[in-house]
């Protein structure tokens, strides 16, 4: 209850090395989401039937291949990976809440800032290898070379609303279930769990969908666009199972 963020919870200290509560959910979470991937994709299907959750794979990538084409009116491809890493991270590391003792890592500012810091290097290096270095850069002297030090401060404002955004929604939701929980330990906690989960869900699709408008509005091609793919969310790969 004392806690503000997972950061003071200190579990081992080795000289300037401390090993604290916001590390140990991170890899935590990272070591389900890579065990997780490895069950479900171990034995992938093409044929009509698949598993359940070879099924449910397919339908969050389909959805945010969706997602990504309808911001940026480019195929997808090449930000599938990383808004979807994003995505799935954030919103697992919000759902695992429920389990006791657990503590969402997006519930400490050190990791919604380094989640930040990814989208803040991500935009201009998909906007450089989209446009070229010196069409991105003209971006920041438009209209006119006076917008220079607010395009900059723009790009930086974004980068600390992206962190203090998801941080305080996460740690607040964490705190008010715990404060009900010493309140009322029975029906209320599991109502705002429950909610809890949905709200954290929602962190995680706003906090993908910011990030690809940003790095959609860096790597836009001076007025020329890519054609988008047939369908509203290209080529699936139910598509691709069904042509093979």
């Amino acid at each position: 209850m004392g806690e503000i963020t997972p950061d003071e919870r200190v579990y081992w200290t080795w000289q300037f090395v401390r090993i604290n509560a916001t590390i140990v959910y991170t890899w935590a979470t990272m070591a389900f989401l890579v065990l997780g991937s490895w069950l479900i994709t171990r034995k992938l299907s093409t044929g009509p039937e698949l598993s359940r959750w070879q099924n449910f794979l397919e339908v969050i990538v389909d959805y945010t291949r969706k997602q990504i084409q309808e911001i940026s009116q480019q195929k997808p491809d090449r930000y599938l990976a990383f808004i979807g890493t994003l995505f799935v991270f954030i919103a697992v590391s919000n759902a695992l809440a429920i389990v006791p003792g657990y503590v969402p890592p997006t519930a400490s500012l050190s990791t919604t800032a380094a989640l930040a810091i990814c989208v803040l290097v991500a935009v201009p290096v998909f906007g450089i290898t989209r446009v070229g270095l010196g069409a991105y850069l003209r971006n920041y002297i438009r209209p006119n070379p006076v917008m220079l030090p607010f395009n900059i401060v723009g790009e930086l404002s974004r980068t600390l609303a992206l962190a203090v955004r998801l941080f305080g929604n996460v740690m607040s939701g964490a705190k008010i279930a715990a404060i009900l929980l010493a309140l009322v330990p029975f029906v209320v906690p599991i109502i705002m769990h429950a909610f809890g989960l949905l709200t954290g869900l929602v962190q995680a699709y706003i906090f993908s969908i910011l990030a690809m408008v940003y790095i959609a509005s860096g790597a836009k091609a001076q007025g020329q666009g890519e054609a988008p793919e047939e369908g509203p969310g290209g080529p699936s790969t139910k598509g691709a199972r069904d042509d093979g």
